[in-house]
C-alpha cells in the first residue's frame, strides 16, 4: 500500500468537530445520578462505535439500574443543547481545503445518525457542502457499526474508489480498526487523554491536522 491517494474519508465528531467533549459531559450527568464516575477508562471502549454499542457497555460496565435505551434517552437533552455549538477541531477545515485544491474527493463517515450530524454541522453548513459524499450510521446500506468496515467500504464505493486508495482520519480505536479492515490507510488524531497506544496501529498518529504535511499521506 502506499503512492499517492485519490481520496480521504473523515469521522466526525474529534476529527472534523470537537464533539467529544459533550459526550463527555452528559454521559457523567447520567452516570453521576448513581453515584458513578465516567472516564476515560470506560470512554476508549466507547469512542467511535454506534452509540447503542458503546451504551450496552457502559451500563454493564457501571451495573447501571437502566436499560441502554434508557441511558441513550437520559443524556439526550444536554447533547442536543450542545450539539449545535460543535467547534471545529484545530486545522480541520484548511486541511479539508488543501486536499480539495490538491484534487482529493471527500468523504464523511460518522457513526453518527443523519439528524444529529446535521445538529452538529448547523454552524458549518458551507464547509461540509464541500465533502463529496457524506455517510451516517443510520444510513440503510451501512452494515455493521466501527470497528467493522462497513461504513468506510460504503463511502470508498460512492465516492467511486477502491479501498486502497483511500486514506482515512479517525480518532478512535474503533475507527482506527475499521479503517484497517477495510483496507485503507489510516491517520489517527486521538485525544490526549485517550493516548496514542490506544491507536498505534494506525499508519501514523498525529496531534492535529496542523502537524500534517500532504507527503505525509503517500503511507
Amino acid at each position: 500500500m502506499g503512492g499517492r491517494p485519490s481520496c480521504a474519508i473523515f469521522d466526525l465528531d474529534g476529527v472534523l468537530l470537537d464533539t467529544e467533549p459533550f459526550y463527555t459531559r452528559a454521559s457523567t450527568e447520567v452516570v453521576q445520578k448513581w453515584g458513578k464516575t465516567f472516564d476515560w477508562s470506560l470512554k476508549a471502549n466507547m469512542i467511535g462505535r454506534p452509540a447503542i454499542e458503546s451504551a450496552r457497555y457502559l451500563v454493564a460496565a457501571l451495573e447501571l439500574p437502566v436499560s441502554p435505551e434508557e441511558y441513550l434517552s437520559l443524556r439526550t437533552a444536554t447533547l442536543e443543547s450542545l450539539f449545535p455549538t460543535s467547534p471545529e477541531c484545530d486545522g480541520a477545515r484548511d486541511f479539508c481545503a488543501l486536499l480539495a485544491r490538491e484534487g482529493l474527493r471527500q468523504a464523511v463517515a460518522t457513526s453518527s445518525t443523519r439528524r444529529l450530524y446535521e445538529m452538529k454541522i448547523s454552524q458549518h453548513g458551507p464547509w461540509f457542502k464541500d465533502f463529496d459524499v457524506i455517510v451516517t450510521g443510520d444510513d440503510k446500506e451501512v452494515g455493521q457499526g466501527k470497528p467493522a468496515p462497513d461504513i468506510f467500504l460504503l463511502a470508498a464505493a460512492r465516492l467511486g474508489a477502491e479501498p486502497a486508495d483511500c486514506v482515512v482520519f479517525e480518532d478512535s480505536p474503533a475507527g482506527v480498526q475499521a479503517a484497517r479492515a477495510a483496507g485503507m490507510r489510516v491517520v489517527a488524531l486521538p485525544d490526549p487523554l485517550l493516548g496514542r497506544e490506544k491507536v498505534a496501529d494506525a499508519d501514523l498518529v498525529v496531534d492535529s491536522f496542523r502537524d500534517l504535511r500532504l507527503t505525509d499521506l503517500w503511507l
